[in-house]
């Protein structure tokens, strides 16, 4: 074998996989068919839940130095300002403000959530961050290597690429995007719809004349009728320009068209865009991959399920599929444990993923507001899931399945408890032949009476009275 995982796709999906499994000490190839990372600023908007991931993999001191909050909307007509348009609930936007300072002080409210609104950074950015992280940890990406397609055997899979060369491995991840040359060579299929037949420009430029401590929204009523925004990207320079067009119009995205634009629905002239350094346009879609796994392969990401980008669920849906999958893998390839805890990556992740779709689109449509239903994701657990155990006769608030909330206890936060790849028991003492490897602290008053096993991946997989069953669990997650 080449390698254990080859994971195709270095987006933010991939590089988290490869950073999750590298502090495993899991070998792992990602394989990017670009000569170099995604240079635009697509998927901006980290989620809470996103932060705590990204904290426990080494990287959130960057993210956080490298972005920023979202700023209030300004709406433009005419060449005057006629008004704020908040984008997401008053309430929220406050708690954004708060993220940064929020970091390393614990839970400071009911929920154990340290970070409560989204964050801003462009995901080139994101990406730059995680490629760094996954080299430190000693990963490798291969540029320039374009998969063509996959054949499975009993041991292993071998994918066969552009360039005629070979690559086999003990198991697969596409991370390859809404196109997957994977999900299509493996012939599963995606069910969806298209959210709006309209086409969307998206570009990052460099303007003058504009401050960057608004969100600059010019409704349609310009010379050519078109909607436009203009959203100062936190931590560069850069605007993420967007603009909608009518049904079946073919966008042009070369700078010359990209600066027409801006000066046909602003006041802007097309000069003050000093600069176009990316530009591309999409149709809104929301699809679900028929199935997450076919044999050795896993689909994760846009290669999984493509989401309109109005509900920024897209990015942070992605980031946590490679969570779940990143310590379960470990667990069968590092850890012993059944190769059948490989089925819980679709069982786990599929529900949740379809679920955010409908919240993307309802987003899009008008349906729901941005607010706290879209910049969470710290609700959605797998209360439903086969590793989900709960035993107790009167569970509290927090319950197998559930995202295991932070706290202080006994001057320990339980973030930093948990950071790491191992798995974590709340309970008052060490029961007898729990693995050394699994961390001990007491459980906070916040999540009810019992004891609580914590999963690699910060949600609770057992809870209990006493600690019987314990350890026969943690032996079949391969942690005994």
């Amino acid at each position: 074998m080449d390698t254990d995982v080859l994971i195709v796709g270095a987006g933010p999906t991939g590089l988290t996989l490869g950073i999750d499994l590298a502090r495993r000490g899991v070998a792992a190839l990602v394989v990017e068919r670009a000569e170099g990372l995604f240079p635009g600023s697509r998927g901006k908007g980290l989620q809470p839940r996103t932060m705590e991931v990204f904290d426990d993999l080494g990287v959130l001191d960057a993210v956080l130095a490298a972005g920023g909050t979202y700023p209030v909307g300004m709406i433009w007509r005419d060449g005057r300002r006629v008004g704020e348009h908040r984008m997401f609930d008053a309430d929220e936007q406050a708690e954004g403000a708060q993220a940064q300072g929020a970091q390393g002080e614990g839970t400071q409210d009911g929920a154990g959530a340290p970070y409560t609104g989204p964050w801003m950074v462009p995901q080139w950015r994101t990406q730059e961050i995680l490629r760094a992280r996954l080299e430190e940890l000693g990963g490798r990406i291969v540029f320039g290597r374009e998969v063509t397609g996959v054949e499975q055997e009993a041991e292993g899979v071998t994918v066969r690429c552009a360039d005629g060369s070979v690559l086999r491995a003990r198991y697969a991840v596409a991370a390859d995007g809404g196109r997957s040359v994977l999900r299509r060579a493996l012939g599963i299929g995606m069910t969806g719809e298209t959210v709006d037949p309209r086409p969307t420009l998206v570009a990052d430029v460099r303007i003058s004349g504009l401050d960057r401590d608004h969100w600059h929204i010019f409704p349609p009523g310009g010379e050519d009728g078109g909607f436009l925004a203009l959203c100062p990207l936190a931590g560069t320079e850069d605007f993420q320009l967007t603009a909608q067009f009518p049904e079946d119009t073919v966008v042009d995205v070369s700078a010359d068209a990209v600066r027409k634009v801006v000066a046909a629905r602003s006041h802007l002239a097309a000069g003050d865009v000093t600069e176009v350094r990316w530009a591309s346009e999409f149709r809104p879609r929301a699809a679900l991959a028929d199935r997450f796994r076919a044999g050795r392969v896993f689909l994760a990401g846009d290669a999984a399920h493509i989401h309109s980008p109005a509900g920024g669920q897209g990015l942070n849906t992605s980031v946590q599929d490679a969570y779940n999958l990143g310590w379960k893998l470990g667990a069968v390839l590092a850890g012993g444990a059944p190769e059948a805890l490989l089925d819980t990556y679709e069982e786990e992740r599929r529900p949740i993923a379809a679920g955010v779709l409908g919240l993307s689109t309802r987003v899009h449509r008008g349906e729901v507001r941005r607010g706290t239903a879209t910049t969470g994701q710290l609700g959605l657990g797998y209360r439903e899931s086969s590793l989900a155990v709960e035993t107790r006769h009167d569970p509290g608030p927090v319950r197998a399945g559930d995202r295991a909330p932070d706290a202080v206890v006994d001057g320990v936060r339980l973030f930093d408890l948990f950071r790491g790849p191992h798995w974590t028991l709340l309970a008052p003492h060490r029961p007898a032949g729990l693995p050394q490897e699994v961390r001990l602290a007491p459980a906070p008053a916040s999540y009810g009476t019992g004891l609580f096993l914590v999963r690699p991946d910060g949600y609770v997989g057992w809870a209990g009275d006493t600690e019987e069953g314990l350890v026969e669990y943690l032996a079949g997650c391969g942690a005994a």
